[in-house]
């Protein structure tokens, strides 16, 4: 089996049963994670793992879950109506279409502190368990996602600079897939300075994903996107800044400089990132044909 089906079949198998006479709560509560999805960042953080440490790869699957809830957090909360308004996601109606707002905004909720339950019964050592909740907490909230979030809102409608552009992309997308680089790294008990490198490359991982969905945004059709397209119009994406083929040229410049960064890796290290980015790297160039 390869990393990628070990850590579907691990998600799939460990969803909480939720006993309560509520109606749709403990379905609702796995509704989004169920549906799929490209597991990018449990599958950073493992990959890591599994290129430097091996033998902990069983022990850090809690961790990639806890990682996956919160994202899929940040999806369900996203696409609400007073966020994005979306009808699909993962090739699903969205869990408030499927249910109701009330109940969306309460499993994003859940799902989020759910995260930091799973990290605690990790089988880790107290430190890095600490060290883990550190990093998520850090990146996935008021200092990271959340605030790229309430940037992204704030300023649909109001042009922002390419600088601000970036900045409001690193939090929103760039600071989760640089943390779960450097989750995997504290797992696998690297050096400060390794994780530390493996945090940055996922800074500049998260801009070339970012722009690739700005694109997806504006030219894929929902049937090949698994979601709800032509959300963009009004917002700092880098294809209103740059437009189409600006944004193209910023994604081809921003893979080189990707491309470059993993030859700064070991070879294990490198090998294992290369193979988890290979379709995700020129996942422009693909648009492009399209």
């Amino acid at each position: 089996m390869s990393l990628l089906s070990d850590f579907e079949e691990y998600l799939q198998k460990s969803f909480p049963k939720i006993e309560s006479f509520h109606p749709h709560y403990d379905e609702a509560f796995s509704y989004m994670l169920k549906a799929g999805g490209k597991r990018f960042r449990p599958m950073l953080l493992l990959g890591v793992v599994e290129a430097k440490a091996p033998l902990l790869v069983k022990n850090a699957m809690p961790v990639a879950a806890a990682v996956e809830y919160l994202h899929t957090y940040s999806l369900v909360h996203d696409d609400l109506p007073s966020m994005d308004n979306a009808d699909l996601r993962r090739g699903k109606k969205t869990l408030h279409k499927a249910y109701n707002e009330t109940l969306a905004i309460l499993i994003g909720d859940a799902l989020n502190t759910y995260s930091f339950y799973l990290i605690s019964k990790a089988p880790l050592d107290a430190q890095t368990k600490i060290e883990l909740v550190e990093i998520l907490s850090m990146e996935g909230g008021a200092h990271g996602m959340v605030l790229g979030q309430a940037i992204d809102c704030h300023y649909e409608e109001i042009p922002l600079s390419l600088k601000e552009v970036e900045f409001l992309h690193i939090h929103k997308t760039g600071r989760l897939i640089a943390a779960s680089l450097s989750m995997g790294g504290v797992i696998a008990n690297l050096p400060q300075k390794e994780v530390k490198d493996l945090y940055n490359f996922g800074i500049e991982l998260g801009l070339l994903f970012q722009i690739q969905d700005d694109l997806i945004d504006a030219v894929a059709d929902e049937s090949v996107a698994k979601k709800t397209t032509g959300n963009d119009s009004n917002k700092n994406s880098f294809v209103n800044l740059l437009g189409i083929e600006g944004a193209f040229k910023a994604a081809e410049e921003k893979a080189d400089l990707i491309n470059e960064r993993l030859e700064n890796f070991d070879e294990r290290l490198q090998k294992g990132l290369k193979e988890l980015l290979k379709d995700y790297i020129t996942r422009h160039e693909r648009l492009r044909v399209k």
